[in-house]
């Protein structure tokens, strides 16, 4: 079965949205769409993208501002800004690709393949502070020692990591690892977590995951 990417457009210009839009769809593409940065930071904290199309002059927080904020998510910045500045002070700040408007809806799409395909390669190994997971082995190593973890533990280390500069509440957790560990339930969450959490602890002296009253879990240094 083939699994969709998904891509998020980022831009209040609603002509150039809809036709981005029409255009990825026929790609194949999953689209979701929003219109300020502040709608943006909304949207990615309930649903993560594959990639996402960034303008900078949104209402609201702009795109210089938004970026930071996007992690281990591959961000193509739009904009009709052309300043050579600009532009590496964007990629050094966390862009994967600029693309001047207005632009050639070919080339954009080769752009939007190459990040993706660049995405995957670089994926393999997720870090957050002494803590790294390898999704291709599944081997997972803190303070450079190896851990056994259980496949929902692992399921759960490796979705926080992917979302470590956020909170996630316990309904997203389950959605996404339920592919991986059908058996796990919002009431052995808790158990799963508090288990990986000692196991995380026993080894860096650290309690690296905590909870967040009325959401769920988060990551922390």
């Amino acid at each position: 079965m083939t699994i969709i990417k998904t891509i998020a457009i980022i831009d209040d210009d609603i002509h150039i949205g809809n036709m981005l839009e029409e255009v990825l769809v026929k790609e194949g593409y999953g689209i979701i769409r929003a219109y300020s940065g502040t709608e943006a930071l909304m949207l990615l904290s309930n649903k993560i993208p594959d990639l996402v199309l960034l303008d900078l002059m949104l209402p609201g927080l702009s795109g210089e501002q938004i970026l930071p904020k996007i992690k281990n998510i591959p961000v193509i910045v739009l904009s009709a800004k052309i300043d050579m500045d600009n532009k590496v002070n964007l990629l050094l700040g966390g862009a994967v690709d600029y693309i001047t408007k207005p632009f050639n809806i070919k080339e954009l799409l080769a752009r939007i393949a190459v990040a993706l395909r660049n995405k995957a390669v670089q994926t393999t190994l997720l870090h957050f502070d002494n803590i790294t997971l390898n999704t291709a082995n599944y081997a997972v190593t803190v303070d450079d020692v190896d851990i056994k973890l259980t496949r929902t533990e692992y399921a759960i280390l490796k979705y926080l990591m992917l979302n470590s500069t956020q909170a996630v509440s316990k309904s997203q957790l389950l959605d996404h690892i339920s592919l991986d560990t059908p058996d796990c339930t919002e009431t052995s969450l808790k158990i799963h977590v508090s288990n990986l959490r000692k196991k995380l602890r026993d080894i860096s002296g650290k309690d690296y995951i905590e909870a967040v009253w009325g959401i769920g879990f988060k990551l922390k240094n």
